[in-house]
């Protein structure tokens, strides 16, 4: 699912919304969540997941072209982590799916 996805999707199950308010929506949330990861905060939606900023230490890696040694630096990372029920129903979907999929052939 796409951003526009995301827009067409709110404007489609709220009829009270015009395109450009789901965008404006959609566009405000993301922009949050962007906000409160740069500044390091941690997003909780329950049932859905959380959104943290991992870090990831200096090291030593290879330029796979010449196999010279190249030092990469630390990093912070965007990492999303799915709550026990998204992690549920994407399971059973998922399981659901596959036995259809058999079925057929």
């Amino acid at each position: 699912m796409t951003r526009s996805d995301l827009v067409e999707e709110l404007a489609a199950r709220f009829a009270q919304l015009t395109h450009r308010d789901a965008e404006y929506a959609v566009k405000t949330i993301l922009d949050a969540m962007s906000d409160a990861l740069v500044r390091g905060h941690r997003i909780e939606i329950r049932g859905f997941g959380s959104f943290t900023v991992n870090r990831r230490p200096p090291r030593i890696g290879r330029n796979p072209r010449s196999g010279e040694s190249v030092q990469i630096p630390e990093k912070r990372v965007p990492h999303f982590k799915p709550g026990k029920a998204l992690r549920e129903a994407v399971d059973a979907k998922t399981a659901l799916l596959d036995a259809e999929k058999h079925k057929r052939g």
